[in-house]
């Protein structure tokens, strides 16, 4: 394979890797904690769209678990984004390992 052809698929491999990261910033994953008490929803991308609290966890005399349980929603939503990112990612590079790329 020639550079000339080299460089023509990595520009084409970056268009791809630019239009995922665009459609992941519009892609929801929703995580619970506490029997769905509270439910986390975050783009792909790892910004966090939403908190909902069901009005039975907020309980004044357990803070605490409350505040654990918006915690590990979030986690568990974020680590499902990066996730679901990694796998489109991936794909566009064909499962290449690109340190930095993503």
């Amino acid at each position: 394979m020639d550079m000339k052809q080299m460089m023509k698929q990595a520009r084409k491999m970056q268009q791809q890797l630019e239009e995922v990261q665009n459609q992941l910033k519009e892609v929801e994953v929703d995580a619970t904690a506490g029997g769905g008490m509270v439910k986390a929803t975050v783009f792909a991308s790892g910004e966090v769209k939403s908190i909902e609290i069901d009005k039975e966890a907020v309980d004044p005399e357990d803070v605490e678990l409350l505040q654990d349980m918006i915690v590990a929603a979030v986690n568990e939503a974020i680590r499902s984004a990066q996730e679901l990112s990694n796998q489109r990612m991936s794909s566009i590079a064909g499962g290449m390992n690109i340190p930095g790329l993503f």
